[in-house]
């Protein structure tokens, strides 16, 4: 199934209305859809390598538009939002931040964590409806949001148009590897700058 679905995306980013597509499929990956952005951005912008600036902010802003709509399914639908938590083996998790986050370390624990979500791999909306059901604060979330998902979105199209197909085939092949370890890279310089500065 997850294989057709993204088949369906590709297909998609070739449409003439790609664009508002990658717009609705931003903003549905970050509160429940599986198929990250990410295997639109890539075609489109090699189809049009002019565009890679408004391609990659309509993913940002739409996904953290997306990332809003999730938060508020956390704090206001918790029935439906724990199914989709559940679907991708999140349900422990969620309740042992709750205990976290009652001081200054599980704060900057969960800034961190959500920035990981939104840069990397990881499931964003997962981290997008448990922010909302633990009540993490809305305006953190949306700063860390677009941070996250702007960097992510502008190194993929930029890539895609500086180097092409080679990038593509990194993307496929390396992706998940490389920014999990610059997202890893980014945090930990982040927390070494808090500590220092504290």
């Amino acid at each position: 199934m997850l294989q057709k679905l993204y088949d369906r995306c590709l297909d998609l980013a070739r449409h003439k209305l790609s664009k508002p597509l990658l717009a609705f499929i931003s903003f549905v990956e970050s509160s429940f859809f599986p198929i990250p952005p990410d295997i639109m951005i890539v075609p489109m912008v090699l189809a049009k390598k002019e565009d890679f600036i408004k391609i990659f902010l309509i993913a940002t802003i739409f996904s953290v538009l997306g990332g809003i709509f999730g938060y508020l399914l956390g704090n206001m639908f918790l029935e439906f939002s724990m199914s989709i938590i559940e679907f991708y083996s999140y349900e422990d998790k969620v309740f042992e931040l709750q205990d976290k986050l009652s001081n200054k370390a599980g704060l900057v624990f969960w800034i961190g964590t959500l920035f990981l979500a939104g840069f990397t791999p990881l499931p964003y909306k997962v981290f997008t409806i448990t922010s909302g059901f633990i009540g993490f604060n809305i305006h953190i979330f949306i700063l860390i949001s677009l941070i996250s998902r702007g960097l992510r979105f502008f190194i993929v199209s930029y890539l895609s148009m500086k180097f092409g197909n080679k990038f593509e085939i990194l993307l496929k092949k390396d992706g998940f590897k490389w920014f999990t370890i610059i997202g890893i890279l980014i945090v930990l310089i982040g927390l070494a700058l808090y500590f220092y500065f504290k």
